[in-house]
């Protein structure tokens, strides 16, 4: 269906249930990425996959199924849907509110665009005294080559 001019530039996809299933790599969420899709909306998803969209930047919104259909059948009309993640709703053309659950860690790294490296990049500063302290405590291994396994 992404092949249709009407959702050439969509953002969201509506899926059905356990989406995801069989995508056990990063693969799946990478490919959905490229169309431009940052948003999927389904009443389940794969365990893999879900945490896999996490990981790249792309929110899984798990809906009850009547709500699903609602989404569908705005999608199917050409309407547009939102997602307002800080509120932790989506929006219908008719302006009914949807809400989901997010978890807060995960919300506050897709609100901030922060994936693994950049969340490790936030502590610079505790690692960098971590690693300040170490050389201090064991300056003897400072120029040592440790063996390679």
């Amino acid at each position: 269906m992404l092949n249709k001019a009407q959702w050439k530039s969509a953002k969201i996809l509506v899926a059905g249930n356990n989406f995801g299933c069989g995508s056990s790599r990063e693969h799946a969420p990478w490919a959905i990425n490229d169309f431009g899709i940052r948003a999927v909306i389904a009443s389940g998803f794969a365990d893999i996959f879900f945490n896999n969209c996490f990981k790249n930047g792309m929110l899984p919104v798990v809906l009850p199924e009547e709500q699903v259909r609602k989404c569908m059948q705005d999608a199917n009309a050409g309407k547009e849907l939102e997602i307002d993640l800080p509120n932790q709703v989506v929006i219908l053309s008719s302006g009914e509110k949807l809400k989901f659950d997010v978890d807060p860690f995960r919300k506050n790294c897709l609100i901030e665009g922060l994936d693994d490296i950049g969340i490790t990049m936030k502590k610079d500063s505790a690692i960098a005294a971590f690693e300040k302290k170490r050389d201090d405590v064991f300056s003897f291994l400072k120029g040592i080559e440790l063996a390679k396994v």
